[in-house]
């Protein structure tokens, strides 16, 4: 459902209110949550709207009364003001491009080294980094899940949650590889080298959406958790790794306290792959899924950052550039983001 259909959201909204008086609501604690959160999404959705709408039409009688009285002062801040709410309707307006089965959902995403070392690892972390403060800056909630360090820099692959409306519509399209064009703190003879990293990004599987997933098809194994683990790390076998037989899948989730809450993340992140790969190959039923899907595709880049001799982000796929790179390592990526959602008009 579009966010524009404001009647039909409205409509929701009041289905979603009477199911939540109902006398049973609480008995299933996990549903009566996801009903209450679905509920709040939409009423923000439409509060926003409304919001835009009534200062919009409040201008032309802000401008009349600052124009009867001549002050300049005033008409300067409406300005303003109107500038402002121009792009807040474009961000909305963007938002309801958003309209992918799963694009409120929250995102799991992934990032992992490609081939080249140190320089690689070092550049997978980067990659971690710019996503984790891009979250943090949209204010949702960004946890890492688990982390594969390298011994001497960097990161192996880093698997995080980012929790929060619209999430993975944003970051899904940030799938792909992803191109470093730098001089090589890791390179005594300081030449510019080239690295790679790619970006997997899934949705977070919603607890009403059932996925079956046959526990004989699955092989779990426990093991002690290394890296960026909090106090438990190299104290207990917490850590869980979950083989996806048919498939040879593979997860794993250690930076959670308890050894059942990593097995919870993981067959969270489980679902998530399994569902997205089901519908990348048509399949509804699970147990189709046949083969090893457990390698990186690496294909042609869809972005590249550049350090050295210039600097420069740019997306090819819509020929996006932005002149300031650190800017974009530092999480500011709604502007590459925003194109790529427009490319779809």
């Amino acid at each position: 459902m579009s966010p524009f259909d404001l009647a039909g959201l409205r409509k929701q909204i009041e289905e979603l209110a009477r199911a939540s008086e109902a006398p049973d609501f609480w008995n299933d604690q996990e549903k009566a949550q996801g009903v209450l959160k679905k509920k709040k999404s939409i009423e923000r959705t439409v509060d926003e709207y409304d919001r835009i709408h009534r200062e919009l039409s409040d201008m032309p009688d802000l401008m009349d009364i600052a124009e009867e009285l001549n002050d300049e002062a005033e008409a300067d801040s409406i300005l303003e003001n109107y500038a402002k709410i121009s792009n807040d309707l474009e961000s909305f307006r963007l938002t309801a491009l958003l309209d992918g089965k799963y694009d409120h959902n929250s995102a799991i995403l992934t990032v992992h080294a490609g081939a080249g070392g140190v320089e690689a690892m070092d550049w997978a972390q980067m990659l971690q980094r710019m996503y984790i403060r891009w979250g943090e800056k949209k204010g949702y909630k960004v946890s890492v899940v688990d982390q594969q360090d390298d011994v001497e820099a960097g990161i192996k692959s880093a698997t995080m949650m980012i929790e929060g409306d619209n999430a993975y519509g944003y970051l899904r399209r940030e799938n792909g590889v992803h191109r470093l064009v730098r001089i090589s703190p890791f390179n005594a003879a300081g030449k510019r080298q080239t690295s790679f990293a790619s970006v997997e990004v899934m949705p977070e599987i919603d607890d009403d959406i059932a996925i079956e997933i046959d526990p004989g098809d699955l092989r779990i194994d426990t093991y002690r958790s290394s890296g960026a683990g909090g106090q438990h790390v190299n104290t207990t076998d917490s850590a869980i790794r979950i083989t996806h037989i048919p498939t040879n899948i593979v997860v794993t989730c250690q930076n959670e306290r308890s050894q059942h809450q990593n097995r919870e993340v993981a067959m969270k992140i489980l679902a998530a792959k399994l569902t997205e790969l089901a519908e990348r190959e048509h399949m509804e039923n699970l147990k189709e899924l046949k083969g090893d899907f457990s390698q990186i595709a690496w294909g042609s880049q869809i972005r590249s950052y550049v350090f050295q001799p210039y600097t420069m982000v740019k997306d090819h796929r819509t020929n996006a550039e932005v002149g300031n790179v650190q800017a974009v390592m530092d999480g500011d990526l709604d502007y590459l983001i925003n194109e790529e959602l427009k490319a779809k008009i």
